[in-house]
């Protein structure tokens, strides 16, 4: 179930902790969110084209939405809104469990954006997120069509504005997305190699300037993944960086050692932290492991 590189990792996991799978039937199972008001979980399952929620009091899993505009990521706004990635829509909305929706981009330059991926919102209520092709490559999961702006990139919107505007342009096909603790970095995993022969499978890590609310450098290589790509990642609050990949979850240092991974029988594609729970989803399931 693990590998360990590093006996730091062990004392990561709890050591009562077994893998629990708590659903499945999935066919891509993508970017968990949880709502702590809701004691809830919930998730994308992007090629079914709906919205899941898991009620951790009653075990409970059900349909949020359905149709759901093809949702990939999902993270929370300073307010506890749901933030969501919409692949159909291609847009980035607010979304209520009720139901209600609010555009939060759905433009650049007077382009249509591509398909958004991954969001995360800082700490100032920006809100940032990748832009691949992914949902418009085939109608899998979204619509087939070509892309107006011609790039895929990372986007800030600006919190009273609503400005969106273009952070960086340099990778094929930026996917997760997450700021280190203190916010000066940005980290954002490039799954480019599913389109160019060698490509990226990689996290690059940039350099934020809070105070000009911008990506003012950096680019340098994190990680490179052991196995398939990274996809969608999270950080702990000592600033370990736990990235979901075909093989499960890696766990990294500050500085870029690899800890050890938690193996799954799915790829994994994203994962999020709930107190002392880490859940994952994996292709067509979703896992939970108990962590100290």
């Amino acid at each position: 179930m693990y590998d360990v590189f590093d006996d730091r990792f062990v004392d990561l996991i709890a050591p009562s902790g077994e893998l629990e799978h708590l659903a499945d039937g999935c066919a891509w199972a993508e970017g968990p969110v949880y709502v702590a008001a809701e004691r809830a979980l919930y998730w994308s399952d992007v090629r079914n084209d709906r919205r899941m929620r898991f009620d951790e009091a009653t075990g409970e899993v059900s349909e949020a939405e359905r149709p759901a505009n093809f949702c990939n990521g999902h993270t929370l706004d300073r307010d506890g809104v749901i933030v969501a990635c919409e692949h159909g829509t291609r847009s980035v909305v607010r979304w209520w469990p009720d139901g209600r929706r609010e555009t939060v981009a759905d433009s650049f330059d007077g382009k249509r954006l591509n398909s958004p991926n991954d969001v995360v919102v800082a700490s100032d209520g920006a809100v940032w997120f990748t832009d691949p092709t992914y949902g418009i490559d085939s109608d899998a999961e979204g619509y087939a069509a070509e892309s107006e702006i011609g790039s895929s990139n990372v986007y800030r919107v600006h919190p009273a504005t609503g400005e969106v505007t273009v952070q960086i342009t340099d990778l094929v096909r930026p996917n997760g997305l997450a700021f280190s603790p203190d916010e000066t970095r940005l980290f954002v995993s490039d799954t480019g190699v599913s389109h160019v022969e060698g490509g990226p499978r990689h996290i690059r890590v940039f350099d934020v300037d809070e105070p000009v609310a911008q990506v003012t450098g950096g680019g340098g290589v994190f990680a490179t993944c052991p196995a398939g790509v990274f996809d969608g990642f999270r950080f702990d609050d000592s600033g370990r960086l736990w990235a979901s990949g075909e093989q499960g979850v890696h766990v990294y240092t500050t500085d870029g050692v690899l800890l050890g991974t938690i193996r799954l029988p799915e790829t994994c594609a994203n994962l999020e932290f709930a107190g002392d729970h880490l859940y994952m989803t994996a292709t067509t399931s979703l896992y939970r492991l108990r962590l100290r």
